[in-house]
């Protein structure tokens, strides 16, 4: 990714960095190069004046299990103040256990808090021909985790965009270009409290 939110070198300042581990809806998936919600947080965060970096660690097609394995590698390297995770979709696009979610997400919010960082979970909700109890349950374990694990929640990232056919690419699954300035919205309501609490002192 391009701009600030670029993937820096290692040896990120501890406090100063937002890792964001996530799929196809913050890996830019379809857009343009530097349109995505990420590079629009980063660009916020900027104008703002707050000092923080945003490395985006997000894989399109990725699953709660790929973020298991490679979510200790990331914390090692960039130090972050803040995790964002935003995974789940695809766990439930393939029909895997509810169980296996909740255990995978549970466990990268307890890595990250244990490497020192606060998270913010975002939440997802998927249609109901998935099955209803599935997909309530589902919507459901994002709140259990961040309740139980007493991280942040975004309770759903696609807040107001999400029945709206004209916000989406041609798969009728990603969010389009138009659709990003609202997702972004959707992270920041839930993650301005966090920075501000937590905003690092320049040198």
């Amino acid at each position: 990714m391009g701009g600030p939110a670029r993937a820096a070198a290692q040896g990120a300042e501890p406090g100063r960095a937002i890792l964001v581990v996530g799929d196809s809806l913050s890996a830019e998936y379809g857009l343009q190069r530097g349109s995505g919600w990420v590079e629009l947080l980063s660009r916020r965060l900027q104008a703002q004046g707050l000092d923080y970096q945003i490395h985006n660690s997000s894989i399109s097609g990725d699953t709660t299990s790929g973020g298991v394995a490679r979510l200790p590698a990331a914390l090692e390297r960039y130090k972050p103040d803040i995790v964002i995770l935003e995974l789940g979709s695809n766990d439930a696009l393939r029909g895997l256990s509810l169980q296996m979610t909740r255990d995978n997400l549970a466990r990268m919010v307890e890595m990250s808090q244990q490497a020192g960082a606060r998270v913010l979970l975002i939440g997802m909700q998927i249609p109901p021909n998935y099955g209803r109890k599935y997909a309530e349950q589902f919507q459901a374990l994002f709140a259990e985790v961040a309740e139980k694990h007493g991280s942040g929640l975004a309770p759903f990232l696609l807040e107001g965009i999400a029945t709206d056919k004209a916000m989406f690419q041609s798969d009728g699954i990603h969010p389009n270009e138009s659709a990003q300035a609202r997702i972004e919205e959707n992270v920041w309501r839930h993650l301005e409290p966090m920075l501000k609490a937590g905003q690092p002192r320049r040198p």
